[in-house]
């Protein structure tokens, strides 16, 4: 239930992403919807923060442990560029299927990671404002 609330989040969040970071046309973090109805984007959005969340729950810690002396050399800085390359590997998987996420270069996908985790962290603490033990 907790994993299906986190992707539920992912969702809304990867959705606000596209429309403050996605430009116009093909710039910048986007979607490309199975088809052009609504459903198609609801499921084309729980789709790719389903694929998200898993890069990033498997892949994600093996990075972050790897790369510990670039955190501590950059202060943690270097967390912004693991989460745009992770963002660009879903977008590559996405890709594979024909629909998803689509992402213009690198650092648009670290811009677009850096607005996605703020927009995560505002939503989780809307809608679980304390967690219970």
């Amino acid at each position: 239930m907790n994993f299906l609330v986190r992707v539920l989040i992912g969702a809304v969040a990867l959705w606000f992403t596209t429309l403050l970071v996605g430009g116009n046309g093909d710039h910048g973090v986007w979607i490309q919807p199975m088809t052009e109805t609504t459903q198609g984007h609801v499921f084309t959005l729980l789709i790719v923060a389903f694929v998200f969340g898993i890069i990033n729950s498997i892949l994600g810690p093996i990075v972050r442990f790897v790369s510990i002396p670039l955190y501590i050399i950059t202060l943690g800085l270097f967390g912004l560029i693991i989460n745009g390359a992770l963002m660009l590997l879903t977008a590559g998987i996405s890709n594979l299927m024909g629909f998803g996420l689509r992402v213009d270069g690198f650092w648009w996908g670290v811009l677009g990671a850096l607005v996605l985790s703020v927009i995560t962290a505002v939503i989780s603490a809307v809608v679980r404002p304390g967690k219970r033990r």
